[in-house]
Order: structure tokens, then sequence, then C-alpha cells
């Protein structure tokens, strides 16, 4: 993960309470979590730029008998 920062925040105790019942995990866990999903938010736009750009060929059969 690299280096930690120690942060002091101020957030709503009702939003974090939910936070942290939707996470089910302490204060910092609830946290850090949430702040890698804002940055993987980027990631997510990119891929939703793809769609329709991106077209797949596949054979049914193939796939099945690749999966024996």
């Amino acid at each position: 993960m690299g280096r930690r920062k120690k942060i002091t925040v101020q957030v709503p105790e009702d939003l974090l309470r939910r936070a942290q019942k939707q996470s089910r995990d302490g204060v910092t866990g609830t946290v850090r979590k949430g702040l890698e999903l804002l940055a993987a938010s980027d990631i997510y736009d990119r891929i939703r730029q793809l769609r329709g750009k991106v077209h797949l060929t596949y054979d049914l059969e193939e796939l099945r008998r690749d999966r024996r």
C-alpha cells in the first residue's frame, strides 16, 4: 500500500453510520474503502466510454467445449 498519512476529518454522524453499516467495517476501514472507490471511478468512466466500441465474436459451442 505504500506510505500512509494520518488525517482528521469531520463528517456528519449519520453519513458515517450509514457508510459503516454498508461497509461492515470500522471508521478507518470505511473511509479507506470510500477513498478506493472514488479513486477507481475514473477507470469506471473509461470503461463506460468503451460501451458499443468493443466487438466480441465467440462460438458458444467452442466455449462450452473449453470448459470440460
